[in-house]
């Protein structure tokens, strides 16, 4: 059946079954050949669809905050200031203040603004330790803008916010590691060197982008993070802002940029001591962050993909040596340049197509398992499914065109002859 095939003129379809009867033939070749595909493919699929996890679960963040919540800094920057060399345009600005945050607060279109600060810090009880987490200074507002509720206990009273009280609420997770079977509530912990009690036990909403450090791991009154820890005043100091319902971002944003600056006592010539950051610009600057990361994954993928291609032509050239006298026998049979070609080619793409079938399991399997370590929920990128299929077969056809050309090229009467 198979010689029959070769003796006479194949359509695609039988081309395909040649190209696949040859790889049963040569396991062990056709494998090694296709890792190259198989790795590349794999690569791009697994990074996608982190990536796009990643990229639903922040967009699952931001709705959570509100669409029309944004905050206000010091000065907005896609890269962290160095605190300790800042460029004179920044220097000169104002910190931000309590006394400002309360004047945005208190405007007719504003529903919530807090001054809020941000560290690093880990949280240890009795020599049970945290890796590094985020610690939030903020006020009993907090889960306005972040989401989430109390899982166990209470926030802060006004009173300890004011004063400044050395109380705290950590996350849910957190207090199971570090208290075990223990009631956490009136304990007092470490969190970056400092004793303060637990008051509450906070739950953040559900498949909340949170990768490890990420998280919040703690929440204390502002005033006490201001005067126990160093705050990064440029970069981790900001004013959240919620307007109130059907008010629109812009007309909130202006009415917070004329209060800023009749606090700060700028004349109309004078620019913006203060930047604003929206949920959009957050977005944009998590998009840049990613598609760099992506960008370095698709070029390394290339590289292995090209590995793969050049692969497929050395392992096509030994097939076309390996086969000679079987060429010569379908020429002096009647077979065509164009049928010896279209043979080669496809079984080149039949090749490359089946390592990165191959190679689109494997990275979709790769990729839900990282999202699945990561707590995050991701669809599987079925359009970037049909690209790698596409690429993966043309790489076979493009790498494929010069064994294929040699082949077609072979004299039948000099075929023939070859031992």
């Amino acid at each position: 059946m198979f010689l029959d095939r070769l003796l006479r003129h194949t359509t695609l379809d039988e081309n395909i079954i040649i190209a696949f009867d040859n790889l049963r033939a040569n396991k062990l070749r056709s494998a090694l050949t296709m890792l190259g595909v198989v790795i590349g493919v794999a690569t791009v699929m697994t990074m996608a669809s982190i990536v796009r996890g990643v990229r639903e679960q922040i967009l699952h963040t931001l709705e959570v905050a509100g669409p029309t919540t944004f905050y206000v800094m010091k000065v907005f920057s896609q890269q962290p200031l160095n605190p300790e060399a800042l460029p004179k345009w920044v220097r000169i600005r104002p910190d931000l203040s309590e006394a400002e945050a309360a004047a945005i607060d208190r405007l007719p279109e504003i529903q919530y603004a807090a001054i809020w600060s941000q560290i690093m810090g880990r949280l240890d009880y009795h020599g049970e330790r945290t890796q590094p987490t985020t610690v939030y200074g903020a006020d009993a507002g907090f889960t306005l803008l972040m989401g989430g509720a109390l899982s166990e206990g209470r926030w802060f009273t006004p009173s300890e916010e004011r004063a400044g009280a050395a109380v705290t609420v950590i996350l849910d997770s957190h207090a199971r590691r570090l208290f075990g079977r223990l009631d956490p509530i009136g304990k007092t912990l470490l969190i970056g060197g400092k004793p303060v009690q637990v008051i509450g036990l906070y739950e953040p909403p559900a498949n909340i982008f949170t990768p490890p450090g990420a998280e919040t791991g703690a929440v204390v009154p502002y005033r006490f993070a201001d005067h126990a820890y160093y705050i990064d005043k440029t970069n981790m100091l900001f004013i959240g802002v919620k307007p109130r319902d059907g008010v629109p971002v812009a007309a909130a944003q202006e009415a917070a940029t004329v209060r800023l600056r009749e606090l700060r006592r700028l004349r109309p010539a004078d620019g913006n001591t203060f930047d604003f950051i929206t949920q959009d610009q957050i977005l944009d600057v998590f998009n840049s962050i990613t598609g760099v990361f992506f960008l370095v994954m698709i070029v390394l993928a290339s590289v292995a993909l090209m590995v793969g291609g050049i692969g497929v032509m050395a392992i096509m050239m030994v097939s076309v040596t390996d086969r000679t006298r079987e060429i010569g026998v379908r020429k002096a049979l009647g077979a065509t340049r164009r049928d010896i070609l279209m043979q080669f080619l496809v079984e080149a793409a039949t090749l490359t197509g089946f390592g990165g079938f191959i190679g689109i399991v494997v990275g979709l399997l790769a990729g839900r398992a990282a999202t699945t370590l990561m707590n995050i929920q991701a669809s599987p990128p079925w359009g970037l499914t049909l690209i790698a299929v596409g690429v993966s077969v043309g790489i076979g056809l493009v790498f494929g065109v010069l064994p294929a050309r040699r082949a077609s090229r072979l004299d039948p009467i000099e075929a023939l002859r070859y031992e």
